[in-house]
């Protein structure tokens, strides 16, 4: 069973404040609002300092600053789940076309073929749908990466740099290996040039 006293994180991994606490934070800025010093909150409401009382205050500013932008985030995020679906939609308009089988007409008339006598199939409006569907494509993953940099998941992907220590043995080993490969030039320069 979880400790119900136990703080909870976000998704950076930063405690999250209980609902005590940002009803605290916000009384503390409401007093601040009203002109008090830090050292005044702390006496009024209990905390054991003047920076814990800046603190307080602090917390209640980011809050505030904080709640418009995730309303932002979560209105991208629901249109770019939107599109997704329309999206999805157009992928199956285009793929419906690229299916069917197309006639090639010219002038109102049904174009034959000279051999056979049968309705010559135009590939245009395939070559189209495979065209519409890589923009497609394009746009989902265009979808991808902003949703990447909206959540975060782009900044937590981090390149991975390895340093490796060349010793005495790889210098040699390295130096074996030209040796070797020049003279396997040489040598299929003979056995070209002949005998």
């Amino acid at each position: 069973m979880a400790n119900p006293n136990q703080k909870v994180r976000d998704r950076h991994g930063r405690y999250l404040p209980s609902p005590d606490t940002a009803i605290r934070d916000a009384q503390a800025a409401e007093l601040r609002t009203q002109g008090l010093t830090y050292q005044q909150i702390a006496a009024e409401m209990g905390y054991a300092s003047g920076r814990s009382a800046w603190d307080a205050v602090n917390r209640a500013i980011t809050a505030v600053i904080k709640e418009p932008g995730e309303a932002v985030l979560h209105f991208e995020l629901e249109r770019l789940d939107a599109e997704l679906v329309r999206l999805d939609g157009l992928e199956a308009a285009a793929r419906k076309v690229l299916t069917a089988r197309h006639i090639t007409v010219s002038n109102g008339h049904v174009i034959l073929h000279p051999e056979t006598g049968d309705p010559m199939e135009d590939d245009g409006p395939v070559l189209q749908a495979i065209d519409r569907l890589i923009k497609i494509e394009d746009a989902r993953r265009r979808n991808g990466e902003r949703r990447a940099k909206l959540t975060g998941i782009e900044a937590a992907v981090k390149v991975d740099a390895t340093v490796h220590e060349v010793s005495q043995e790889d210098i040699e080993l390295a130096e074996l290996i030209r040796e070797a490969q020049a003279r396997n030039a040489a040598q299929e320069a003979r056995i070209k040039d002949g005998p």
